[in-house]
């Protein structure tokens, strides 16, 4: 006898194949949108193109928000920007051949400054793959050619079902210390070709951490237990592994002075006793690195602008700490530690002794005065008088993008970043026109907080289209221009290398109209009037520009 109750009603085959089978219409750029979704991308940049309709398309039906830009560099700008606000791997969407090609600046700078930034592109159809030479449309002989030396992973998708691997693959490149671009393509029939794969879900892809090894943070934390005149040189790496907490426990328990790069800005309190700040284009801070007994070097590879070009020669031992394996003694031999810059500071804190040195920031004060008496016999007030305007306007929190320009240069030295991960500039690569896209990237990682670009009148023009964007997607965006007529720093270099400057005399437009043009608040500023102007802009919604007409002069460099 039966009961109603134990009657089990199973689907037909028909049935669980319906409830199995993919929603109708999906294509391979669907695969690559569900799995970005999966993996917790919610946001992407780039703009389309003819091999990439199909992806863009899949973009077009999702919840994934597109940022467009103008050009596919500004794009890989903003993205980069996107990673390093974030910390997650930033989305840019690119199309073949001259589309790509112009993206490789960008990613340049993204390599430099381990920003994690996804890029996906089309490709020609698959039978030209491979050197075919089929005449296809933006066809190139090996397209991943030109970026396999620049990102740090190349990636391929060949089939539907190659998609979501590859992507997760790339994904974990990408945000797996060090930090960096890397690059996929997926030919354009794959994605435009209906899939039967089921809809992505519960994708996969953790990064793996870089861990120190125990026996080198021992003998370190001994070294600098018992060093005379220990000092911390911290890079960017402290910004990217979020250790500024951890290295100012380290440099307290030392009692050892701090110095930070151009890309660690903010990495340790720029008031603080044992604070170095960032003058590292100064002799005087060059002797004084060369006379510590024992220098800890903490995510930084020691390079042309951190070593006062080169002139840098450390006397005592040296511990590098870099999750960069080919940085590690590349300009000095010592202790090299492969591993992020947190785990290790970690590891450190765990062994070293607490060292008592009471007349470290005297020592740390006088070396501040003596840079400061040097700048003071160089009549370099109007430079320092415009950074203090620029720090009093922008809030503590608010990032601020720093294009190749004279400010800038003046920015690394003396800008009080005050925060981690507030300051960020093109010193990397060093390309012109990151400042403002750059910017626009950061606003949309992190919206209602008004941010900060500063650029010269040359750099500016590399990015004048992105006002659109930024009048499109309505994002709290100031942008400083310093207008000296043209490529200033280079005219000051080859003046006084050749006596004479060339090719840095630029005709421009009237920056101010043009903003007007777009729809975008403008206005002519002063030296005297700058630090309310840009309060002003800066607590007003929506993007708006500001054009300081000023030439300025650099310090005298210290390394010739």
């Amino acid at each position: 006898m039966t009961h109603d109750h134990d009657l089990v009603l199973r689907p037909t085959e028909a049935q669980t194949a319906a409830a199995l089978a993919p929603p109708p219409g999906r294509t391979g750029g669907d695969l690559v949108v569900e799995t970005l979704r999966g993996l917790g991308a919610t946001t992407a940049f780039g703009l389309p193109g003819q091999h990439a309709l199909a992806l863009f398309d899949a973009v077009g039906r999702s919840d994934l928000r597109l940022v467009g830009l103008r050009t596919e560099n500004n794009a890989g700008f903003a993205a980069d920007a996107y990673g390093r606000m974030t910390g997650e791997a930033a989305v840019l969407l690119l199309s073949t051949g001259p589309g790509a090609l112009m993206s490789l600046p960008a990613l340049a700078e993204a390599a430099a400054g381990c920003a994690p930034v996804l890029a996906i592109c089309s490709q020609v159809p698959s039978a030209g793959l491979g050197g075919g030479r089929r005449g296809y449309l933006h066809e190139l002989r090996d397209q991943s050619a030109s970026f396999r030396d620049v990102v740090k992973s190349v990636h391929t998708a060949r089939t539907p079902s190659q998609i979501p691997s590859v992507i997760a693959e790339a994904w974990e490149s990408a945000l797996t210390t060090p930090h960096g671009p890397v690059w996929v393509e997926i030919p354009e029939d794959v994605l435009r070709a209906p899939t039967l794969i089921p809809q992505v879900t519960g994708m996969d892809a953790t990064p793996h951490e870089l861990a120190p090894r125990p026996e080198l943070t021992a003998l370190a934390a001994h070294w600098l237990s018992r060093a005379a005149r220990p000092v911390i040189v911290a890079g960017g790496g402290v910004i990217r592994s979020d250790a500024a907490g951890k290295l100012r426990q380290l440099a307290e328990r030392l009692n050892a002075p701090v110095v930070t790069t151009f890309g660690g800005k903010g990495a340790f309190p720029w008031t603080h006793p044992l604070s170095l700040q960032s003058w590292l284009e100064d002799r005087h801070m060059t002797d004084f690195l060369e006379d510590a007994d024992v220098l800890l070097v903490v995510g930084s590879g020691l390079g042309e602008l951190s070593s006062n070009y080169h002139t840098f020669f450390p006397e005592g031992r040296v511990v590098q700490i870099d999750a960069d394996l080919g940085k590690l003694e590349s300009n000095h031999a010592g202790l090299g530690i492969h591993a992020d810059a947190r785990l290790a500071l970690q590891a450190l804190l765990e062994t070293v002794d607490d060292r008592q040195d009471p007349g470290a920031p005297e020592r740390v004060r006088l070396l501040l005065d003596a840079i400061g008496s040097r700048l003071a016999a160089q009549d370099t007030a109007l430079e320092q008088d415009l950074l203090g305007s620029v720090r009093a306007a922008l809030p503590d929190r608010s990032p601020s993008f720093w294009d190749m320009t004279m400010l800038s240069y003046w920015a690394w030295s003396a800008f009080d970043a005050k925060h981690p991960n507030t300051m960020h500039s093109a010193q990397g690569a060093g390309g012109l026109g990151y400042a403002f896209p750059a910017a626009l990237g950061a606003c949309v990682a992190e919206p209602g907080t008004p941010v900060l670009a500063v650029s010269g009148d040359g750099g500016a023009m590399y990015s004048l289209a992105e006002l659109a964007t930024a009048r499109q997607h309505e994002l709290d965006v100031t942008w400083l221009i310093v207008d000296d007529g043209g490529y200033g720093i280079l005219r000051e270099y080859m003046t006084d290398a050749f006596g004479r400057a060339t090719a840095t005399e630029l005709a421009r437009p009237d920056f101010v109209a043009l903003a007007r043009s777009f729809g975008v608040p403008a206005a002519t500023t002063t030296p005297h009037s700058l630090r309310e102007d840009l309060r002003t802009s800066l607590t007003t919604p929506g993007p708006s520009v500001l054009v300081l007409p000023t030439t300025l002069k650099m310090f005298t460099p210290t390394h010739l």
